[in-house]
């Protein structure tokens, strides 16, 4: 019975998801492509097509890793998983821009040149007909024609050899007719013809200033992650850290996610940023990887490379329960990393502990605090690598000193700050909860979409700090 609520919850949840990104994109395909293109057009034709075919790559990218060979999760990931961040900004810019548009139309629209200041506003080229009955012209119209055929005949009629008479002749009865010249129904001015409507100018400009703002934001994020995580500095006071070990650094990486985006080259970024700090340790806590080692191993070869005095130390995310966790702690071990599986070492001033992550449960490997730190000198200062910052009621209650998490990636697309802090204790940087204190990485790469946007990557270098000293 469990299991069948189960399957109907996430039948629900999918169906959700599917309707709100159907509302989403038919929004976008009326502002961006119906309000902004004529019908019938190019570019009326393409923007349909676009709007059809990114969703479905970005359903591509996020299910292929269940079904489709790596080779093809590469090429549909960078389309769809930039689109959804594109999607994101450009909701967002509409949804200003919905509070704009009316500003835009109450400006006073340009009157066509030559047209008097007490003239009603002309009527727009695409709205413009000739004024037609079921019988054919209209009489205002017939009775142009009619006036212009007399004038054409009078013109043409043969002058006489007499002279005229000495009188004038009366003058004609004056009329709107003879005192404006007749413009034909089928040339209408081209002021009139050129100048777009109203509605239309407001929707091409709204739309441009949109879809601008969200290309710039994007390719912005998606810079600041290829270029690669920046250093951080932090120091962090101990009450507990032995007077040797004032000064230790250790250089906390988390959220690499090697995957079908970011590959050998990111890894390879990530390394030589750490190794420039020459820190005592290195601490990776979790969610290395997005895929199994068969895909990524030549990926994480770099990894190999990580230089310490005491050495590269590993935690599981919950990503790699989802990437295969015992294949990947065998790997990392293969490359020089020590992974901590709910265990401790004793360094020089403090101990350094690792708990499982939480995701893990699910296969009887979750975190173990009782193993990892049960048996220690709580005289000592202890410092704890845990991926997710949710477990640290957990370390108060071990008596921790300091805790080192990712998880969060800072929230990674703003506005997701918002929501990481609905789900986290704390979202990026350093803050105490009773004597244990807990530091959030940002984290060194990206899920989904390689794009950063208010929460910049990095590799934060901590710095221990002795109050003995």
């Amino acid at each position: 019975m469990r299991d069948l609520l189960v399957v109907v919850v996430v039948v629900l949840l999918a169906l959700a998801v599917v309707a709100l990104l159907t509302v989403a994109h038919w929004y976008l395909w009326r502002r961006l492509v119906r309000d902004t293109t004529a019908p019938g057009g190019l570019a009326r034709k393409a923007g349909t097509v676009a709007a059809v075919v990114l969703p479905l790559l970005s359903v591509l990218a996020l299910t292929a890793r269940g079904w489709a060979p790596f080779w093809l999760q590469q090429i549909v990931a960078w389309p769809g998983y930039l689109w959804l961040a594109v999607l994101l900004y450009l909701l967002l810019a509409l949804l200003v821009g919905e509070a704009v548009r009316p500003l835009f139309r109450m400006l006073p629209q340009r009157r066509p040149k030559g047209e008097p200041d007490g003239a009603t506003e002309s009527v727009r080229a695409d709205e413009r007909a000739p004024v037609t009955t079921p019988e054919g012209p209209s009489e205002a119209a017939a009775a142009a024609e009619a006036e212009a055929e007399a004038g054409a005949a009078a013109t043409s009629a043969p002058t006489s050899s007499e002279p005229a008479p000495a009188t004038s002749p009366e003058p004609a009865p004056a009329t709107a007719s003879a005192s404006a010249p007749v413009t034909p129904k089928s040339a209408p001015s081209s002021a009139s013809v050129l100048a777009p409507s109203r509605r239309l100018f407001v929707s091409r400009v709204v739309g441009g200033a949109a879809a601008t703002a969200a290309l710039a934001t994007v390719g912005y994020g998606t810079y600041g992650v290829l270029r690669g995580p920046r250093v951080k500095r932090v120091t962090v006071p101990l009450a507990k850290l032995a007077r040797a070990a004032h000064g230790f650094r250790i250089a906390v990486v988390s959220d690499i996610h090697l995957g079908p985006v970011l590959g050998r080259a990111h890894s390879q970024r990530i390394v030589d940023a750490i190794n420039s700090t020459q820190p005592d340790l290195i601490a990776v806590v979790g969610d290395m990887v997005d895929g199994s080692v068969k895909d990524l191993g030549p990926a994480a070869e770099p990894l190999a490379g990580l230089e310490a005095k005491h050495g590269a130390f590993f935690v599981t995310g919950n990503h790699e329960y989802i990437s295969g966790a015992a294949e990947w702690v065998d790997h990392v071990r293969e490359l020089g990393l020590r992974p901590l599986e709910n265990e401790r070492v004793e360094l020089d001033g403090f101990d350094l502990a690792g708990v499982n992550d939480i995701a893990g449960e699910s296969e009887g490997l979750g975190p173990d605090f009782g193993k990892a730190l049960g048996d220690r000198d709580t005289t000592r200062a202890s410092v704890l690598l845990a991926h997710q910052p949710v477990v640290i009621h957990d370390a108060v209650r071990h008596g921790v000193d300091l805790q080192l998490s990712g998880h969060t990636h800072g929230g990674q697309l703003w506005p997701g700050s918002l929501l990481a802090g609905l789900a986290n204790p704390t979202v990026a940087g350093l803050e105490r909860y009773e004597d244990t204190q807990l530091y959030v990485s940002r984290g060194a790469g990206a899920w989904g979409p390689p794009v950063r946007v208010g929460a910049p990557s990095d590799i934060t270098l901590v710095q221990l700090a002795s109050r003995q000293a």
